[in-house]
């Protein structure tokens, strides 16, 4: 059976219909670093408004200091570096939808630090999107991520096109040019090579353009 493939646009429509089924429903989008979920993410809150709230795996970094305390700084971003209790515990929240509004945290990338209860989502807003890298990984707590998404889609440009947005990301965050591109091609190659293996565990494919 061959993968539905969706472009940016039939992503959105997708998304509508999900918003409209009267229940709160989690989407998750994920992909390699640099494949484009917070994009795709982005472009689908702007198209649904309020009906819409994106929540991302990367709150669930754990901070620098404890990276460095575990000798784990080098490898930022590979599963072992997240708290994937607390991340499974905030979409059970979310799909409870019994709370009035929930508070989720968010990475950011100026900062290099996730920033705790920065992003507010409403009992009553419909859709949910969850991006990261391990949603669809079936190892340790990562297992438990996909059973609490109603969809999973995956999201992935040509390979030499996200290398370059990887890179040229690294580089607006503060690397000199060799070492965004050591770093692209060095840690963030190996988490791509472990997601690119749950490729196919997605629901659909989406090629953010």
């Amino acid at each position: 059976m061959t993968m539905p493939s969706l472009s940016p646009a039939e992503a959105v429509e997708h998304a509508r219909r999900l918003a409209a089924g009267g229940e709160r429903v989690l989407l998750g989008l994920t992909g390699p670093p640099g494949g484009g979920k917070s994009t795709l993410a982005a472009h689908l809150e702007d198209a649904l408004g309020d009906a819409c709230r994106v929540v991302g795996m990367d709150g669930f970094h754990l901070a620098q200091r404890r990276l460095e305390r575990l000798g784990r700084q080098d490898r930022k971003g590979a599963p072992d570096t997240f708290d994937v209790g607390g991340y499974l515990t905030l979409l059970r929240r979310l799909r409870a939808a019994d709370e009035d509004v929930v508070h989720a945290p968010e990475f950011r990338r100026e900062l290099e630090e996730p920033i705790a209860a920065a992003v507010a989502v409403p009992r009553e807003v419909p859709l949910v999107i969850t991006e990261g890298n391990y949603l669809l990984l079936r190892e340790g707590g990562w297992a438990g991520v996909r059973p609490l998404l109603d969809a999973c889609w995956f999201v992935a440009p040509p390979e030499p096109v996200r290398l370059e947005r990887l890179v040229a990301r690294h580089r607006v965050h503060g690397r000199s040019a060799a070492a965004a591109r050591a770093w692209a091609t060095g840690p963030d190659a190996r988490n791509a090579a472990l997601v690119e293996a749950t490729r196919q565990w997605a629901d659909a494919v989406v090629d953010p353009g």
